[in-house]
């Protein structure tokens, strides 16, 4: 899942960046308010982690004005201001989750997986569908009870589609969920990675919408 990281202490963004892609996050850093929110209006994110005091622009008054213009993507507060007044406030103007520092990187990436699940309707930890079941947490997937060994691509991709299971993706949304800046897309790369999972875990399990994208069916 391809998420926003607003962090302007260099030291702790790329720690976190690196960290985060670790734990199978595709991750964009920016380090102002001003950077936050233009890449919150123009791109598409799972989720963003938010601190508050960045320059030009308080992260604060991000959250309030992509809230005000009716964004609903999950937002993790980090920040070392602790008070309770500040946490309330935060919450009030439309934060999801509120994290202080220094903050622990497998808390943040559970929270972060929690919010991107509940954003998608899906209460439980792992995700199915038919005889698919998907560990976010673990990057597993098991088809049948059997474990089924899939590329870190071929997996973000069965993790989109089982989040929006019953849903049709286009090429453009899964490339947003599956490739951060930077990463070099070849044209057909969606196309190829479908291909894989269709020959691992069977031809029907994703279907082809000719000319909009493709879709995992519901049960």
């Amino acid at each position: 899942m391809r998420i926003l990281l607003a962090e302007d202490d260099l030291l702790l963004g790329d720690g976190l960046q690196a960290g985060l892609r670790q734990q199978g996050f595709q991750v964009d850093w920016v380090c102002d308010g001003e950077a936050a929110d233009r890449e919150l209006r123009t791109q598409a994110y799972a989720a963003a982690v938010l601190d508050l005091g960045l320059p030009r622009r308080d992260g604060l008054d991000v959250l309030a004005t992509v809230r005000r213009v009716g964004m609903t993507l999950p937002i993790l507060i980090l920040t070392a201001r602790d008070a309770v007044p500040d946490r309330i406030k935060g919450l009030d103007l439309g934060a999801d989750d509120y994290v202080i520092k220094p903050v622990d990187l497998d808390e943040l990436s559970a929270r972060l997986r929690a919010l991107i699940r509940r954003a998608h309707g899906q209460p439980l930890d792992k995700l199915s569908a038919q005889d698919i079941e998907l560990d976010p947490a673990g990057r597993t997937v098991q088809q049948g009870g059997q474990t089924v060994t899939l590329s870190g691509r071929e997996f973000d991709l069965l993790h989109a589609l089982l989040l929006n299971a019953g849903r049709v993706l286009s090429r453009e949304q899964l490339e947003q969920h599956l490739y951060s800046w930077g990463q070099e897309i070849d044209s057909n790369a969606i196309e190829v990675h479908v291909h894989h999972l269709r020959r691992k875990l069977g031809n029907p399990l994703i279907q082809t919408v000719r000319g909009v994208g493709y879709i995992l069916p519901k049960d």
